[in-house]
């Protein structure tokens, strides 16, 4: 047993923030997030008022069209509760994982207005109420490159450490992958280039968290 599986939830928090610079990452970063959560309806309502090239998948064109955002909703947002409430039981854990959302957002806001594109033949629409608000409250249909839905949830595979919380979590992943397409939400790059750029990220988030992390606490991987 590790020391910081010694410590209540509290004191694993209070040893944490005891450490200057995880203390400064941490406040740092919670203003970050909701400062992207404050553009992100400003930001995909300018996308979706633009216009780019319709990509000729050939993938794509051989799939049926169906309707699948009751079941994506409820994989996406029953992981991302999951991993919520488990890694705040680890500070160090979870400063990597906002640290690592972070510069996914970041850099999908990149991507997306570098790379304009107009959404697939045959789209059916992606409804979930709870990221509607983030949306500016009208469904979005061009933050296409890359895919939103499987950088979140493969970075929730990342950031597991059980093995069955990472069997189920690229379970995830790949279902939710494969339901995007189904539903014509995204290209296939899209879907494939996800897992790169989170990897990416989500290692640059552990480096970036490295001088933050308290040696009471469990570390990250190396």
């Amino acid at each position: 047993m590790s020391n910081s599986d010694r410590l209540s939830f509290s004191e694993r928090w209070s040893d944490a923030l005891q450490v200057k610079p995880f203390r400064i990452k941490m406040i740092a970063g919670i203003i970050l997030l909701i400062l992207l959560l404050a553009f992100f309806p400003v930001f995909f309502q300018y996308i979706e008022r633009r216009n780019g090239p319709v990509l000729h998948d050939m993938l794509l064109s051989n799939l049926p069209a169906f309707n699948m955002s009751v079941v994506i909703f409820l994989i996406l947002w029953s992981a991302t509760a999951y991993a919520l409430i488990t890694r705040l039981q680890k500070p160090n854990e979870f400063i990597v994982f906002l640290w690592a959302y972070i510069f996914v957002s970041l850099s999908r806001l990149l991507t997306i207005s570098i790379f304009p594109l107009s959404p697939p033949v045959n789209l059916i629409e992606l409804k979930d109420p709870l990221s509607t608000p983030f949306y500016g409250m009208k469904v979005v249909t061009k933050d296409l490159f890359y895919s939103g839905h499987t950088s979140s949830l493969f970075l929730i595979f990342l950031v597991m450490k059980k093995p069955f919380e990472k069997v189920l979590t690229l379970m995830a992943t790949l279902s939710v992958a494969f339901l995007l397409m189904i539903q014509h939400v995204h290209y296939t790059i899209d879907i494939i280039a996800a897992p790169f750029f989170t990897y990416i990220f989500y290692r640059l988030a552990i480096r970036f968290s490295r001088s933050s992390i308290s040696s009471s606490q469990m570390t990250v991987d190396s």
